[in-house]
């Protein structure tokens, strides 16, 4: 044997070794391609319990289970609970396919670089116990690779947009993937995808973190088991197994376990981990249970890019707000019209690469469209957020002309003794998105006000507190959240027109909401 670079002792590559009977008949067993995982895994990999100490793994049932997911399919992608051993059983799995599987690149990507260093360290430590007769030889040994004298190698990796790019890759392992922020995952997927249609195989597991990530994504289309024919289909219409493992499969834990971890954790967080329920319980706006329960519907029809859920009705009222962005390929510029009193969204528009001008024109068309619809463009309430970019968007509505737009441009109440100069539209401060956001919050807690759109839904499961306020979470975007924020303010501001909207949004001591998560100002 000789020593890697850092003072372990590994196997040399190429050295010539005598096996007695028994010793050749167990390698044997580990290299049959149909059980040698099973026999491998059960017989010589060992680990490192957090309490018995070093000690040769002993899969539970539903762990084989999920040792036969590996094997036995293509795509396999695996929801399992929290603390479940799922990186274990499958640093062993890994680690077999490497040293039976020759020729074969294997790639490890994990959310976070520790994730990685973390997966390579329990395939190290389980390769140094393994018996000289069984594992092979090494020829490079580091921390985040290892390659083997029969041409394989197994690398770990941080999931990026980039990660694997290049490498002609036998069996990918993504570690945690629901985790990974969605957009590099919806990019590292579409990227590494084709590196794997020659014939290369794929492993996922996670738990749920999101019902609108890339790894939710792939995980109903595992679920999803008659094609676009009404054919049933063996697997999922996207070609993966799908496996879930809930905490009742683990052998070790019981209802007094599940009660004294619910009441440690949470319902909410107990759900996503223990259950695997996508429940969010980071401090969103909208409580999560909610957010669970908002599933948003198909738009009937659509016009162009706007997404139309309902048809304008005569005797209801209108408002139509337009949150502008440069459209340069940046923030999108967000659009929403809500039917009043009942606050049902009834459009939306959204698009980054659309300017001003033309984000003005789309509003006028759609003022058009619904006051034509409804014959009467005096129940059509339209207005746009004034803050910086805002500013434009007045410019180009003077430059067409209020007169030539269908319906009332709506402005904020102006408050005596406000030195500010009196603006059309809405300003935006803290203290009114805060209070807008409450409002919101309460409406759609209290089931008074209907969010249509599952584009809308998903930014609000992103919507989260963020210092003295509310925004998207890294990575994530708040556009239509915030039209839709825009679209409530004017309604408020119409309430004392109208008695019909003022009953609807006022608040009750009967509404029984959760309180806005706590915020310092």
């Amino acid at each position: 044997m000789s020593k890697s670079l850092e003072g372990v002792l590994v196997k040399k590559a190429y050295a010539r070794e005598s096996m007695s009977n028994s010793q050749l008949a167990e390698f044997a067993k580990c290299a049959d391609p149909e059980s040698g995982a099973y026999y491998f895994t059960e017989n010589f990999f060992s680990i490192q319990h957090p309490t018995k100490g070093r000690m040769l793994y002993k899969a539970f049932e539903y762990q084989q289970d999920l040792i036969k997911y590996y094997h036995e399919n293509r795509f396999s992608i695996n929801l399992l609970g929290r603390q479940m051993g799922k990186t274990t059983t499958a640093s062993g799995y890994l680690l077999w396919y490497a040293m039976f599987v020759p020729d074969s690149t294997i790639l490890i990507a994990a959310h976070k670089y520790s994730g990685a260093q973390e997966i390579m360290q329990r395939i190290r430590y389980a390769y140094e116990l393994c018996p000289n007769h069984i594992r092979a030889g090494v020829t490079s040994y580091n921390k985040g690779s290892i390659e083997f004298e029969n041409g394989s190698r197994i690398v770990s990796q941080t999931t990026t947009e980039t990660t694997g790019r290049g490498m002609s890759i036998t069996l990918l392992y993504c570690d945690e993937f629901a985790f990974v922020r969605p957009s590099i995952a919806k990019e590292f997927w579409t990227s590494i995808s084709p590196t794997l249609a020659t014939g290369g195989k794929a492993i996922i597991t996670s738990t749920p973190n999101s019902d609108e990530d890339q790894f939710w994504l792939l995980w109903k289309g595992a679920n999803k088991r008659v094609d676009e024919f009404g054919n049933e289909t063996k697997l999922g219409v996207n070609g993966f197994a799908g496996y879930i493992a809930t905490w009742e499969k683990h052998p070790d834990r019981n209802e007094i376990w599940a009660a004294e971890e619910m009441s440690r954790v949470g319902e909410e967080r107990f759900k996503r981990e223990h259950l695997c329920e996508p429940v969010i319980f980071d401090e969103t706006l909208i409580n999560s249970l909610t957010l669970m329960e908002m599933t948003g519907s198909d738009p009937l029809q659509k016009q162009g890019q706007v997404r139309w859920w309902k048809t304008p009705e005569k005797g209801k009222i209108y408002v139509v707000a337009l949150d502008p962005s440069l459209g340069t390929g940046g923030d999108n510029s967000a659009l929403q019209v809500y039917e009043l009193p009942e606050m049902i969204q009834v459009a939306e528009w959204m698009h980054n690469k659309t300017t001003i001008q033309r984000q003005v024109r789309i509003l006028a068309e759609i003022t058009k469209y619904i006051s034509e619809a409804i014959q009467d463009q005096y129940n059509v309430y339209y207005s746009v957020e004034n803050n910086t970019l805002g500013e434009a968007a007045l410019v180009s509505i003077s430059e067409i002309g209020e007169e030539n737009i269908q319906g009332i441009f709506l402005s904020e109440p102006y408050k005596p003794g406000n030195a500010r100069r009196f603006r059309k539209g809405f300003n935006t401060t803290n203290k009114s998105k805060l209070t807008a956001c409450a409002k919101m919050k309460n409406l759609i807690e209290s089931k008074r006000m209907l969010v249509n759109s599952k584009t809308l839904i998903g930014e609000l499961k992103h919507f989260v507190a963020t210092g003295s306020s509310y925004g998207a979470k890294p990575g994530e975007k708040d556009d239509l959240v915030m039209s839709t924020v825009l679209a409530l303010r004017m309604s408020v501001t119409l309430q004392s027109y109208d008695p019909e909207i003022q009953k609807r949004l006022q608040d009750s001591l009967d509404d029984v909401v959760e309180p806005m998560p706590f915020i310092l100002l």
